[in-house]
């Protein structure tokens, strides 16, 4: 055809520039087409089944196309290329095609996902292995952005796991529940592992948090064990789940390489609680107040919020070199956060470094694996009381009021010029005269060699030594002229800790194909682990001239192990393990010192029977049933079943003479005291489709804990108590768990992932007495803001732990809550606490995450978004706040109000109204991030990286409060949880 056009082109006698451009045109067009070369082929599995959506692209362009559902393809692709087949679940393949025009492939089963292990309990396993339900979270999956402590990389990640932040105080930890708690009394906490080191959950004074001395940054992994099969070989403690923590490690033959990461964080406050202004204020009480309320007025005009608050910027920055020096891969880190919080006077700076060698001794025989991590956190706490006061404090004052006394701050007097020492105090004298700082430093470290015999190479012996030791050193001043301390003459408190944590682990492995189609893995072993706390605490005047408190406090505990566990695989299809644990703890007299934890899983490969090996539908599909048995030695008291005696404090000695001597008071105990106990059943699902490119699994599990610890009355002269902590009873937990993962895009310059869970739990509480007693309401808990001793929350047989305990609010014709007037539920004809009624709990009973990842060229970026259903907050600031009386202060004061007193017009507190009861379900995107990859600079020996990230982006919500999360369910001016803007540069040579 080309030929036919230049022939009549040059026959119609066209000028000859003309003719001759045409002519070079032609002649391009032709050696083009020359070039491009059409090739077609099919695409299919090793089964010979065609492989529908495999993307195929020339290497080293965007040019590329998808093979159609019989797994046929067509492309142009210049000569001599090479073209590259990729598909979820199969291994890249890459076909040089020359000159040929028809190219047919088959891909192969990825082995390496295959052959991937998960780090569990004393030892690993293959993943395709576990037969309980672990879920695994590695780097490429954490959270992005100002992360200071370790849960925060994994929050809205990880279906049946909860993780609340405790507020937005620099290093502030989070709650974390997995499954539910499956406590009252003792700790719901899970058992945290960091490189085979368990670690001890009690409080790290000084600290923020136990994990803020842990850098987020030299974590590679987590693996989070969830149901009793998997958590029973850690027996007494593996009631609330077990998080196995892996850090960072160089690898065999790699070359030296630096990585420098910095970021630099910029945090604002979203909003602030609603009160009312200074004009509102001043009309309030002129039409409320009385003659002597209104003189009180000022004619300023403060917003207290806004004054205690301000932008915090923070840094982070790490360095680390990994690499091998022959047989031995290392990893050298430093690290430096310095972080700031949005109340003013708040930071927390840490420094760290850890040092890992894994050298391979013995012709690699004898693999060595050393941990070494230390850091140092120095904190400036701020006085947060400052939050509820900047709430309250009375709009029309000045800051400060002219004059030297009371640090220049005004501040509420009595007639003699004293302060009132019960009126609200200056938010900003709170802060700044509060010098609240202390110093921390930890190391946490293990050796682990583990000898594969030489004579026996199936044989493994493991010996795990490591350590966990912490001290802290704080103090907090208060100088004598500040009105919050005034009467006392200031305060002047000095604080230590010693914390010391010591383990030996040993045991035996034996891994062994017996025949083609048995493999057995035995382990056996023994666990020794000490803690020892030694604690002081003196608290003095300013001038140190009288003690006003003084408690010094050492104890100890010791748990001593004996474990074992057995794995069998049948034809890789049936997979069958046993766990059993005997532990010892010194916690307990020597009746109830030992447990045993046993537990069963079995496993079955329904995708590798013959019905289904070769489906081109699906890639995994495998049956988990699991039933243990777990406890919980951690009851809050290393000596409860011990007669002991507490000696009296400096202002409650016995004065004799002149002479005021010491006291002895005896405390009540309980002998039987004895661990929970709880058992777990699991079932689940594991799943993967190839076409859909979907995988994911469904769980479902139920928990009851037994021997439940409960505060109980006991009989009169019997104790040295009226009540005491005893074994008797029990809770349930049982829910659903869902986790999708989908590959939505998969090519070479573009890809998107997408991952949902969903968690349902339902929790309750079955038995909390020995005996059966009908007129038994249970346990108030939940401790509010306004009169004394006052509680808003129950434990009761048959509803949820920490349920609401309230009254049931009147309302008029028009909807507006009648002052003092509730249903009287039992007609009795009169109100009282007969008549409240259980309403709702704090916990959700389905929360959920969802996230995604992408990427385009050197582009990336994605977001995680989680939410609670189901959760219910108890508002204390505007059960407090939102009535008249609270505006008139105390000893002619004024106190601001929140805009509810206009809506509810309340006199008097109704504090157990369940008017103050609000649906806190919501919507919170936590995280929005981007990068650009730089690529190479400098000649190709520097890579570059940038990025951007949001945190707390938005939260969807009915709460008309500050912040909905509220971990146990009463909101009283808890540290905001602020926005932060991050921009991070990672550079690699």
């Amino acid at each position: 055809m080309m030929i036919q056009f230049y022939s009549m082109f040059w026959q119609v006698g066209a000028a000859p520039r003309l003719k001759l451009m045409v002519l070079v045109w032609i002649l391009a067009v032709a050696s083009a087409t020359a070039q491009d070369l059409s090739v077609s082929g099919k695409v299919q599995e090793s089964n010979g089944s065609a492989l529908p959506g495999v993307s195929v692209l020339v290497k080293g362009t965007t040019r590329g196309t998808q093979t159609d559902a019989e797994g046929n393809f067509k492309i142009v692709i210049p000569a001599n290329a090479t073209l590259v087949f990729s598909f979820v679940g199969m291994t890249t393949q890459e076909v040089a095609v020359g000159n040929r025009t028809t190219v047919s492939v088959t891909l192969l089963n990825d082995n390496k996902q295959l052959a991937e292990v998960v780090v569990i309990g004393y030892g690993t396993q293959r993943k395709k292995d576990l037969t309980g339900s672990i879920a695994s979270i590695t780097t490429a999956d954490f959270n992005k952005g100002n992360i200071a402590t370790p849960d925060q990389l994994v929050a809205g990640k990880v279906a049946g796991v909860q993780i609340t932040p405790n507020g937005g105080a620099p290093g502030a930890g989070s709650t974390i529940r997995i499954r539910g708690g499956a406590s009252l009394n003792a700790s719901n906490d899970p058992l945290i592992v960091i490189d085979g080191v368990p670690l001890d959950n009690s409080e790290l004074r000084g600290a923020p948090n136990p994990l803020s001395l842990i850098n987020p940054n030299d974590i590679e992994s987590f693996n989070i064990l969830k149901d009793a099969s998997a958590t029973a070989i850690y027996g007494s403690r593996a009631s609330n789940g077990v998080i196995m923590i892996t850090t960072k490690k160089g690898k065999k033959g790699d070359i030296m390489r630096v990585n420098l990461s910095t970021q630099a964080s910029i945090g604002q406050r979203t909003g602030q609680i609603e009160v009312l202004s200074a004009d509102d204020f001043r009309a309030l009480v002129n039409q409320y107040g009385t003659g002597a309320q209104k003189s009180l007025l000022g004619s300023d005009v403060t917003d207290w919020q806004k004054e205690i608050y301000r932008t915090a910027v923070s840094t982070d920055n790490n360095l680390s070199v990994t690499g091998s020096v022959k047989n031995m891969p290392y990893r050298v880190s430093v690290g430096y956060t310095n972080q700031n919080g949005i109340l003013k006077t708040s930071n927390m700076g840490r420094t760290s470094a850890s040092v890992g060698l894994t050298p391979m001794l013995l012709d690699n025989h004898l693999k060595v694996d050393i941990n070494v991590k230390a850091s140092t956190i120095k904190n400036r706490f701020a006085n947060q009381g400052a939050i509820g006061a900047a709430v309250a404090f009375d709009p029309t004052q000045p800051i400060f009021s002219g004059k030297e006394s009371y640090g220049g701050y005004f501040e509420w007097v009595n007639a003699d010029g004293k302060p009132n020492t019960i009126a609200t105090r200056n938010p900003l004298g709170l802060l700044d005269l509060t010098d609240d700082k202390s110093t921390v430093n930890r190391s946490i470290g293990n050796m682990q060699l583990d000898y594969k015999f030489h004579f026996l190479p199936e044989l493994h012996a493991n010996l795990n030594v490591g350590y966990d030791v912490s001290k802290s050193d704080g103090n907090r001043s208060v100088p004598a002229l500040a009105a919050s301390n005034f009467s006392n003459g200031g305060e002047r408190t000095v604080y230590t800790q010693d914390r010391s944590n010591k383990l030996l682990d040993f045991y035996f492995n034996y891994v062994k194909d017996l025949t083609k189609d048995t493999r057995i893995d035995l382990t056996a072993g023994y666990s020794y682990q000490d803690f020892l706390n030694t604690t002081t605490s003196i608290t003095k005047d300013a001038a140190e001239t009288k003690i006003i408190n003084d408690s010094p406090y050492k104890t100890q505990n010791t748990l001593v192990s004996f474990f074992g566990r057995a794995n069998l695989n049948l034809q890789d299809r049936y997979l069958l393990t046993f766990t059993l644990r005997r532990d010892g703890s010194s916690r307990f007299a020597k009746d109830n010192r030992w447990g045993t934890f046993p537990s069963a899983a079995f496993a079955w490969k329904i995708n590798e029977m013959e019905f289904l090996k070769n489906s081109n539908v699906l890639s995994d599909l495998k049956l988990r049933l699991g039933y243990g048995v777990t406890g919980q030695q951690d009851v809050g008291q290393n000596f409860a079943y011990l007669a002991r005696y507490t000696p009296s404090t400096a202002t409650a000695q016995q004065q004799l003479g002149n002479t005021f001597y010491t006291t002895l008071r005896a405390e009540g105990y309980n002998a039987n005291i004895k661990w929970e106990q709880t058992v777990t059943q699991n079932v689940g699902l594991d799943f993967a489709f190839k076409k859909a490119r979907v995988s994911g699994s469904i769980d479902y599990y139920r928990k009851e804990t037994t021997d439940l610890l409960n505060v109980v009355p006991v009989a009169a002269g019997t104790n040295l108590t009226n009540e005491i902590l005893s074994n008797v009873g029990s809770i349930e937990n049982k829910g659903l768990e869902l986790l999708l993962n989908y590959n939505a895009v998969s090519k070479e310059d573009f890809t998107l992932d997408l991952g949902f869970n969903a968690t349902y739990n339902e929790n309750k509480i079955t038995k909390l007495t020995s005996a059966n007693d009908p007129n038994y309401k249970g346990v108030l808990v939940g401790g509010i803001a306004g009169g004394v001793g006052s509680t808003i929350q129950i434990h009761s047989v048959g509803y949820p732990a920490s349920s609401y305990f309230v009254a049931q609010q009147v309302y008029d014709q028009n909807g507006k809550p009648v002052e003092g007037v509730y249903v009287d539920r039992n007609q009795d004809g009169k109100i009282t606490v007969d008549d409240y009624y259980h309403y709702k709990s704090p916990a959700p009973r389905v929360f959920i995450g969802f996230n995604a990842q992408t990427s385009y060229k050197k582009w990336s970026g994605g977001f995680v978004v989680r939410g609670n259903f189901g959760n219910y907050v108890y508002n204390n600031i505007v059960s407090t706040r939102g009535v008249l009386q609270a505006f008139q202060g105390a000893n002619n004061s004024l106190a601001n109000v929140v805009p509810n007193v206009n809506v509810t017009q309340f006199a008097t507190p109704q504090y157990f109204s369940d008017y103050y009861m609000e649906n806190a379900s919501f919507l919170r995107m936590d995280n929005l991030f981007a990068g650009y990859d730089l690529g190479k600079l400098f000649g190709g020996k520097t890579s570059a990286r940038v990025s951007a990230t949001v945190q707390n982006v938005f939260v969807i919500t009915k709460y008309t409060g500050l912040n909905p999360e509220v971990s146990g369910g009463i909101d009283n001016n808890i540290y905001p949880m602020p926005r932060t803007y991050t921009l991070g540069l990672n550079i690699g040579f």
